[in-house]
């Protein structure tokens, strides 16, 4: 059993490597937010894919000094963003959220920023990695569990009723 659960491991990430490739060969670009119109983008991905918690201008901005923040676009045209915050604890957990607008879902563009915030994490020092995902966000779930996360927290924000999902990963590993 063990054997093959191994051999579909190594199917899925040969799949998501194969799909992050496929992306960048699209002509996928990712890009380290810096300036305001780059922040402007990332908060505008931000707020289409979670808008229960749609940030002002300055919420923006102020993320940029806390983590790091990357912007990806095919050609000139945005299609997503991310999020890597530091790790934190004991157990050096890093949070790493990947969003790509829905009109571009499903090209590997979302696996490819999964892959290079994952990559981030693990230069920071990460051991563990989570994601928060809005639960209404299907595509984002699904997304999260075939990278082998499972939900550790549901809740929801003071005075809101929108439901959040902690989902973590115990291994850094590709």
């Amino acid at each position: 059993m063990t054997d093959q659960v191994d051999q579909v491991d190594q199917v899925d990430q040969a799949d998501r490597t194969d799909a992050a490739d496929a992306a960048v060969r699209a002509g996928l670009r990712m890009a380290p937010v810096a300036g305001e119109a780059m922040v402007e983008q990332w908060r505008h991905v931000h707020n289409v894919v979670v808008p229960p918690a749609a940030m002002t201008p300055a919420e923006a901005r102020e993320r940029v000094g806390r983590y790091r923040l990357v912007n990806a676009y095919l050609g000139d045209v945005l299609v997503g963003c991310s999020t890597v915050r530091p790790p934190e604890g004991a157990e050096a957990v890093a949070t790493v959220i990947a969003r790509v607008l829905p009109a571009f879902r499903r090209r590997g563009f979302g696996t490819a920023l999964y892959e290079d915030g994952l990559a981030e994490a693990r230069t920071l020092g990460a051991r563990t990695v989570e994601a928060v995902i809005l639960a209404a966000n299907e595509d984002g779930v699904r997304f999260a569990e075939a990278r082998g996360f499972v939900e550790v927290e549901r809740y929801a924000l003071d005075g809101e009723s929108d439901l959040w999902l902690t989902m973590r990963r115990e291994s850094c590993a590709g």
